[in-house]
């Protein structure tokens, strides 16, 4: 799976080294910077054009495209985020603190797509100079679109309309422009999607983007569209094709870990991921910090909240207010599996799987747990020393995704059916999961078979990232996290105003046409 790791190695495009679009320009009209190759010699061999093309793919390290997208489960009814993670001002968002001048997390969930969008940008504006055949250079143009439309679809799920750059502006002048609709910014994402599943070779995951990775976020972009006729009609045309190419994962625990990640019989679920390598491309090489490992094994920086906990069912496929198995004296015994996986409970010891060591350095939990999804204990004891080996790759779409997006919209267009109870049942009988197949009777009509499809995804992709804006398409944010209180007894706050985000004044500042979201 690590055949590329996005190395760029000593090659440095100027436009990869910029900040938000608007900064970007101004950057880059400063003609041949010390870092940077000139465009008038760089495009001359396919080397240098793969070496731009890793260019492209190391923007998915940063911010919140990379590992820290884990964070924006903290956004949510899943964890509490400690307010010294590396993303500042992010746990203040969750009690009221979004402002034109939060700064901090907000900035950084705004500017990282840009600035990827840009690198796109510049791509696709000189690929056209490399010595390389037409076959090559739309496969190379569908990666970098796919990764443009995984940008411009983060923009959009935060801010709703947004500016559309197609091409990277030559001048200030040209990147002042005002933000499209929605509407608009959907349908230039489903271009790029459609140019990516078009172009883009249909085979297994192999570290570039592939048929199946386009596929799967396009589906995803259905599904938030709330296109469901299409969205169920894409996924099942993923899972008719599937063979050889993708399939749910026989170890669900490893497949967070880089051992899982490059084990042949782990991966085949991984539909697109960012990708690492330690020691020389670590997920983060900053003094006291070390990603997930140390970010989540070691300082604790984002702690599940009771109220997950209690959404995980018991091994008779029973909820704890249900079934006879459960025993509040022992309440963590007899649960789905993915509990234990996901989650290090009360009295849990962590092991080091290969030394036998156990591993109790942990920072404090306040909500009483701790995240173990992503957390590779082959790695303990953690130290600062070992944080350049944190390396486990971020899974952007996993097949597992494919098959509850499929029973969500299939649901939705024609009720409960056995395709749709069949697609749920496949994610939670996997091996090793085994849990017990979807009851028909209890789960029998639309509404009810809908709640339960949230719950299923609530737990399967729990600290993955994809909580945050799952309430924000079921329009429930406003409704389930004021029900839930910090550590510090504070309430979570989210007001109807805060399913868009508010632009930071810095890019209201920068970009005279672009105008404000309402409510700030």
């Amino acid at each position: 799976m690590r055949n590329i790791v996005y190395n760029i190695r000593t090659v440095t495009i100027g436009i990869m080294v910029c900040g938000t679009m608007t900064a970007c320009t101004k950057g880059f009209l400063d003609r041949n910077p010390p870092d940077a190759v000139s465009t008038e010699i760089f495009w001359a061999s396919e080397a240098d054009t793969r070496s731009a093309l890793a260019g492209v793919y190391t923007r998915l390290q940063q911010n919140f495209l990379g590992y820290e997208r884990v964070y924006l489960d903290g956004l949510s009814d899943n964890a509490w985020l400690w307010d010294n993670t590396n993303q500042a001002q992010m746990a203040n968002m969750t009690t009221g603190s979004i402002s034109a001048t939060t700064g901090g997390a907000l900035n950084n969930l705004y500017s990282s797509p840009f600035r990827a969008i840009a690198s796109c940008n510049y791509f696709l504006d000189n690929i056209d100079k490399a010595p390389v055949t037409d076959a090559l250079k739309n496969s190379y143009r569908a990666q970098v679109r796919f990764i443009r439309a995984l940008c411009y679809f983060d923009l959009v799920q935060g801010w709703g309309g947004v500016p559309i750059y197609d091409r990277f502006p030559a001048t200030l002048t040209e990147a002042n422009i005002a933000k499209s609709t929605k509407e608009q910014v959907y349908t230039f994402i489903n271009a790029d999607l459609d140019f990516a599943i078009a172009n883009l070779p249909d085979e297994k995951y192999n570290g570039y983007a592939v048929r199946g990775s386009a596929q799967g976020l396009k589906a995803r972009v259905l599904v938030t569209m709330q296109s469901w006729p299409e969205a169920a009609a894409l996924c099942q045309q993923i899972m008719t094709g599937a063979a050889g190419k993708f399939a749910l994962s026989t170890n669900y625990a490893a497949l967070f870990t880089t051992a899982g990640q490059n084990n042949a019989a782990v991966n085949t679920e991984i539909m697109f991921s960012t990708q690492y390598l330690g020691p020389s491309i670590p997920q983060r090489t900053s003094p006291g910090a070390g990603g997930m490992d140390i970010e989540l094994g070691w300082f604790s920086l984002m702690q599940p909240y009771q109220d997950l906990v209690n959404a995980y069912e018991m091994t008779d496929g029973k909820s704890i207010t249900e079934s006879p198995l459960y025993n509040p004296a022992q309440p963590y015994a007899n649960r789905d599996p993915r509990m234990d996986i996901s989650i290090k409970v009360p009295g849990e010891t962590w092991v080091n799987p290969s030394t036998s060591v156990a591993w109790t350095g942990s920072y404090s939990s306040f909500t009483g747990f701790l995240v173990q999804k992503y957390v590779d204990l082959s790695r303990a004891p953690f130290t600062n020393a070992t944080a350049t080996l944190t390396d486990q790759d971020y899974i952007h779409i996993r097949y597992a995704d494919i098959l509850l997006m499929f029973a969500e919209a299939k649901n939705e267009v024609s009720g409960p059916d056995e395709s749709v109870y069949n697609a749920i049942d496949a994610v939670r009988g996997r091996t090793g999961i085994a849990m017990p197949a979807t009851d028909r009777v209890k789960y029998n009509t639309k509404e009810l078979l809908r709640d339960y499809i949230r719950h299923e995804r609530r737990v399967e992709f729990a600290f993955e990232g994809q909580r945050y804006n799952d309430l924000k398409r079921w329009n429930i944010a406003h409704i389930k996290l004021p029900t839930l209180v910090t550590p510090a007894n504070i309430p979570l706050k989210f007001s109807t105003t805060n399913y868009l985000l508010p632009f930071q004044q810095s890019e209201l500042d920068n970009n005279p046409q672009l105008r404000q979201n309402d409510g700030y």
